[in-house]
């Protein structure tokens, strides 16, 4: 199963700032699915990890991007007051945090705001928080894969999911799809390197139209 230092380059993921400012606009759905899509996973995951139930993690998604739509029109790129990941991070953190004590309180109703949240825009600087970092690259690598997916051959994806993802044996593969050992080879290695062009693509900023 190939990991994200396999699937990526080295250069650190920074957020796709043309989709954030499209952001802007709360009518552009099409801008908003795309990047709830992108982001999604990455909130689920680290709300479960932080000991969130399911339900409890899927609230703490809602809330979560609802401070973003909130507040997006606040953000700047401007580094040296904090990144997107830092701030998408601490509003994360705070909407778990609002979760676990709705639980301890027994309480109902909508999630208090953090008074200091729009400034969080500004002070989100990254801290070498790697569990998070982790999460960030993981949740962009399996957005890559999905977006990949619906533009390459199914078969071809199969092949790239048995060898590559779930590990099968090349010849497993092979006998159990009909096709022969070279084939395996190549699907797997044309469909790695689309998924690290879309992961770039997710990087800079743009959509590469990817040939099928």
């Amino acid at each position: 199963m190939p990991t994200c230092m396999e699937l990526q380059t080295h250069r650190t993921i920074i957020t796709r700032y043309s989709l954030l400012s499209r952001l802007q606009d709360w009518q552009d759905n099409k801008s908003w699915q795309e990047f709830f899509e992108t982001y999604w996973r990455l909130v689920y995951s680290v709300a479960l990890r932080s000991g969130l139930t399911e339900m409890e993690a899927q609230e703490a998604v809602q809330e979560t991007f609802i401070c973003v739509a909130r507040s997006i029109h606040q953000f700047r790129r401007d580094r040296t007051k904090g990144s997107f990941k830092g701030w998408l991070r601490n509003i994360t953190r705070w909407r778990i945090a609002d979760q676990l004590r709705k639980r301890t309180r027994g309480a109902t109703g909508e999630s208090a705001v953090p008074a200091d949240e729009g400034a969080g825009l500004d002070s989100g600087a990254d801290d070498g928080d790697a569990e998070w970092d982790l999460e960030w690259k993981e949740s962009l690598l399996k957005s890559a894969i999905e977006r990949v997916k619906g533009r390459v051959k199914a078969e071809h994806f199969q092949i790239f999911d048995l060898y590559a993802l779930r590990g099968w044996p090349v010849r497993k593969v092979a006998q159990v799809l009909s096709v022969s050992v070279p084939m395996v080879y190549l699907a797997k290695h044309r469909v790695t390197g689309l998924i690290k062009r879309e992961v770039l693509a997710l990087e800079k900023g743009q959509r590469l139209r990817l040939p099928l």
